[in-house]
């Protein structure tokens, strides 16, 4: 009898650490925050005249070097409590790159910032959409707060997709997305 309690002790640990290992529900409590330098996109046109457009000459002839807006939107909440905006930028470089501004989320196992092909679904519905068509995955989510970039490879064509996931790729959810706009 005793023999049978030690080993039903050991599987029930066993269960225990594989469950905290694969939930990690710690992460539903403590934060990763991340703070990284964003990009300064051209000012819009104010109303005592425009900005200077992209390409327009300077009084040394030179085009000055602009980054621009080429997408943006807000997230929307899913599985967590997400909010946030995310926009699409090309950079003076010619190199384009997703920055999420002011993201508050939960922590998670295995969360990625998708680019998606999906549509932006409110509610339950939306949560698992976002692998049923195109997605790009352009990296782990850095940090659940705060503001963060991440590179678009230079072959992928952004007009193919339409929204933006915080996806958990361990179970197959959104903690939250955005839809993108042209800007």
């Amino acid at each position: 009898m005793k023999r049978w309690l030690v080993i039903g002790a050991a599987a029930a640990t066993l269960v225990a650490l594989a469950a905290l290992y694969w939930f990690q529900p710690w992460k539903l409590i403590v934060d990763d925050p991340v703070d990284e330098v964003l990009s300064s996109p051209a000012p819009a046109a104010s109303a005592q005249g425009q900005a200077p457009a992209q390409g327009q000459a300077s009084a040394q002839g030179q085009a000055p070097a602009q980054v621009r807006v080429l997408a943006e939107g807000a997230f929307i909440t899913h599985e967590h409590e997400t909010s946030g905006t995310v926009r699409v930028v090309a950079l003076p470089d010619g190199t384009r790159r997703l920055e999420i501004i002011g993201l508050d989320t939960s922590n998670g196992p295995d969360l990625r910032v998708w680019l998606t092909d999906q549509p932006v679904i409110d509610g339950r519905d939306g949560w698992r959409v976002f692998d049923d068509g195109r997605y790009a995955e352009l990296g782990r989510l850095k940090g659940n707060t705060g503001n963060q970039a991440y590179d678009i490879p230079a072959g992928l064509d952004i007009n193919q997709f339409r929204s933006v996931s915080i996806w958990c790729k361990r179970f197959a959810v959104s903690f939250g997305a955005a839809a993108l706009r042209a800007a």
